[in-house]
């Protein structure tokens, strides 16, 4: 094994055993070489391994920190919450409604006949099936998008549409335009599919269009990826004269588009999909777990009909297609109207969640939207974003670090998301109030 990454090991094992605590800033790398009798060459791979492996953050200007959260999101060894406290996870945020199982479960009795059953757990071809295709095509209809059903494919989930759609649009070394704050999966989805993340210019309305037109000057971008409606984490959602600049913008570029309708359908305002002003570029994503489940869902995209294909092969190269027997759930409880009912119950859960944010945080930049479930936390001075975040866990709280959704790392913002949907509204309101009193307690961000 390589000396450096011997020195990292070691450094490893002294932050899951707990010496080296969440939001410890190690040495500058120079005194880190001198101290180890070591290269500063070396110190600097053994910093971009612990970097690598997601025990360790860098911030430009201030040095490199413990990271308050383990590699995969949950409490590691040495980042456990206090003895006895139980942990409010509003890291995760998968939103459900009381008598939500009951809603659910009518819908499935026929499906559970010994006939129908064995055609459910039959595979699915990314195209799923025409029932299938009617259903989302309906479902679509009513935000504004007229698409026809030979334009929809399939996947487990709305992470492998976003896989999908960009493995087919994107090579190897592609460059793909995205918001400055960004779904931290596309970034993990970009570093194994090889694509580089442009971090466009954007302003409260959303990306700018001449920032997109300047990146794309500066070396052609290969697609872009977007958040229009409830951009998570801000809960932003862009006006319809913004959007429509945006598409005339990829109209004249020719630049094909990944919009993310994950949290769209919290939204009332009426906006339309970006996907309806530029259908022949823009795959719009969108998945059902939100609306419904996370244990039982549907990722679908909307591709342009020249685009169908070769989306599809990425589905099927990446053993992406639905579930039969999560397509026929589906297609009954959209054809029920359990996933209406649904969406009115959430829509109305999640307004009172916000109410919560407003009375506890009152006073804070929290920035957010009145229907979305999740919340943007600009947190006051002196704290940064993984010491909050490792001194909330010590309150038996999680929350995710504004790092997380960063993609230019020399500008990481001291904030941090909340995520309102899983847990109860009463956990909810005390842990609230918990991180409240932490954030007042600013001199332990130093």
């Amino acid at each position: 094994m390589d000396d450096y990454r011997r020195i990292a090991d070691l450094i490893a094992a002294d932050i899951t055993g707990g010496r080296l605590r969440p939001g410890q800033r190690l040495p500058p790398q120079r005194v880190f070489a001198r101290r180890r009798g070591i290269a500063p060459s070396t110190a600097g791979r053994v910093y971009a391994e612990l970097v690598r492996r997601g025990l360790v953050v860098g911030e430009v200007g201030r040095g490199t920190f413990v990271r308050a959260t383990a590699p995969d999101g949950q409490p590691g060894t040495a980042l456990t919450e206090a003895a006895g406290a139980p942990l409010v996870n509003l890291e995760l945020n998968y939103p459900s409604v009381p008598g939500q199982a009951e809603l659910l479960a009518p819908a499935l009795t026929s499906l559970l006949r010994p006939d129908a059953l064995g055609q459910a757990l039959r595979p699915a071809p990314a195209a799923g099936t025409p029932a299938a295709r009617e259903a989302v095509a309906a479902l679509l209809a009513g935000s504004g998008l007229r698409a026809g059903p030979e334009r929809i494919l399939f996947t487990g989930n709305a992470r492998q549409a976003i896989a999908a759609t960009l493995a087919a649009l994107v090579r190897p070394g592609g460059r793909v335009g995205v918001e400055p704050l960004t779904y931290p999966l596309v970034k993990e989805i970009a570093a194994r599919l090889g694509l580089l993340l442009v971090p466009l210019a954007a302003d409260a309305e959303g990306p700018l269009p001449e920032a997109v037109a300047a990146a794309h000057r500066g070396a052609p971008l290969s697609a872009l990826y977007l958040q229009p409606a409830l951009h998570n984490p801000t809960s932003r959602t862009i006006g319809a004269g913004r959007l429509r600049e945006l598409a005339d913008c990829v109209h004249r570029l020719g630049t094909p588009v990944v919009e993310d309708r994950i949290w769209a359908f919290l939204d009332t305002g009426g906006t339309p999909p970006l996907a309806a002003l530029a259908p022949g570029l823009v795959h719009l994503v969108d998945s059902l777990s939100k609306r419904v489940a996370p244990g039982l869902t549907v990722g679908f995209a909307v591709v342009p009909e020249d685009r169908v294909e070769a989306v599809a092969r990425a589905v099927r190269s990446g053993g992406w297609s639905a579930g039969s027997f999560a397509l026929e759930a589906a297609v009954r409880w959209l054809g029920d109207g359990t996933v209406d009912r649904l969406v009115a119950a959430k829509r109305q859960d999640a307004r009172r969640r916000q109410r919560l944010v407003a009375e506890k945080l009152a006073g804070f930049g929290v920035r957010s939207d009145p229907a979305a479930y999740f919340a943007w936390w600009e947190l006051p001075a002196p704290w940064r974003a993984d010491t909050f975040t490792a001194a909330a866990r010590s309150h038996g709280i999680a929350v995710t670090p504004g790092t997380a959704f960063c993609v230019d790392p020399s500008r990481t913002p001291d904030a941090v998301r909340l995520g309102l949907g899983s847990v109860s509204e009463g956990r909810l309101g005390r842990a609230l109030e918990t991180l409240a009193v932490v954030a007042r307690g600013g001199a332990a961000g130093r």
